[in-house]
């Protein structure tokens, strides 16, 4: 069975050409912690928000366990919402924060305060129950907006970029946090975010979309590592998987980028001679002095470095365009210096005229 399940959800806002969703099909398993990742207006926002009946689809269907709720009002849907801004009442207490949905349903007296106490053991809250939100930090507001969620022991908790609003630190807590309380609850999360680094390190599976059509959904490194499209794999990283123009060579076993020749492991024999786009991400290539005798490597020349501690990233111009190589923090290049660009095996990505991912490629093969 599963926890919530989407079928062919579709939405257009009015005055606009482009879906904000289109036929959107996703199944979330029982306590599975899902995020929904993409850029601004991918449409994340309106599945969350239809999901919660904040947004009534143009098509399909939503069913939380063996419920069709796609027409059903929020308080019906039996889920709990965190929202970006807190949305706390300035003049209660946390306590009466915690209890105020509780309250509103007429839940015992006795079972509000026994569930405001354990929300508050939970998450560190039990010290600040009698004080007012404004007397409370960033990261302790957002507790108190979870635990406002918690007490509700809802089927599905929804997250609507819950940690956008603070700052770097408190944002890495906050994510420690909510690794703690999904392994503690066991429960069924979706998550909404455009932060790579939040759908990487929170999500069980993590769904990409992009202009409202969902492009892939897997676990996060399956998706990092093999991604389906060239928007995914441009999307996620940090800094951007380098693209380059290649030709499919003879036979379609290999791919001819500038003065380099790299072999596929994945031949493609229908592409032989056709232009294809060819990835690889920073970490996997590797830069090496001139004078290394790899004279089928790419060449290209050192433009600038950024020096990050533990590592640094290095900017190169070649014909193939300007690349980025993630090096060691001690490595030293000097801008102007000439160095050859090697992938290594298994990294390369090889994209379609449409942007589907077609290939993978190994290691350098022979001059062009």
């Amino acid at each position: 069975m599963s926890a919530l399940r989407l079928t062919g959800l579709t939405k257009t806002y009015a005055g606009h050409d482009r879906p904000a969703l289109a036929n959107l099909n996703l199944d979330v398993k029982p306590g599975e912690f899902l995020v929904l990742v993409g850029p601004s207006g991918c449409g994340k926002s309106t599945a969350l928000r239809s999901i919660a009946g904040l947004e009534e689809p143009d098509a399909g269907t939503i069913h939380i366990g063996e419920r069709d709720v796609t027409h059903l009002p929020p308080r019906e849907r039996d889920i709990a919402m965190v929202f970006q801004n807190y949305a706390l009442y300035p003049h209660m207490t946390v306590f009466d924060n915690l209890a105020f949905g509780l309250k509103l349903r007429k839940t015992p007296k006795a079972d509000v305060e026994r569930r405001v106490k354990e929300a508050a053991e939970t998450l560190g809250l039990t010290r600040y129950l009698d004080s007012k939100p404004k007397a409370l930090s960033g990261g302790e507001r957002q507790r108190v907006a979870l635990g406002r969620a918690l007490v509700r022991r809802p089927a599905v908790f929804l997250f609507d970029e819950p940690l956008s609003n603070l700052d770097a630190q408190l944002r890495v807590q906050m994510r420690a946090e909510l690794h703690r309380l999904h392994q503690q609850l066991d429960a069924t999360m979706i998550y909404v975010t455009h932060d790579q680094v939040e759908a990487m390190t929170l999500g069980d599976r993590i769904a990409v979309l992009s202009a409202g059509v969902l492009q892939q959904v897997d676990a996060p490194l399956a998706v990092y590592e093999r991604p389906a499209n060239r928007f995914v794999a441009g999307f996620l990283g940090s800094p951007s998987m380098n693209f380059l123009a290649a030709t499919v060579g003879e036979g379609g076993r290999s791919v001819k980028i500038a003065g380099a020749s790299w072999t596929l492991d994945t031949a493609l024999p229908d592409l032989a001679g056709e232009a294809v786009t060819v990835g690889v991400r920073p970490e996997h290539l590797a830069v090496k002095a001139e004078t290394a005798g790899l004279e089928l490597a790419l060449p290209g020349r050192v433009e600038f470095g950024e020096a990050l501690g533990a590592e640094t990233l290095l900017y190169v111009g070649s014909d193939a365009g300007r690349l980025v190589a993630r090096a060691s923090g001690d490595a030293r290049r000097s801008p102007g210096e000439a160095v050859r660009l090697v992938p290594e095996p298994g990294a390369l990505r090889v994209f379609d005229a449409r942007g589907a991912s077609v290939g993978f490629g190994s290691a350098v093969l022979a001059g062009a």
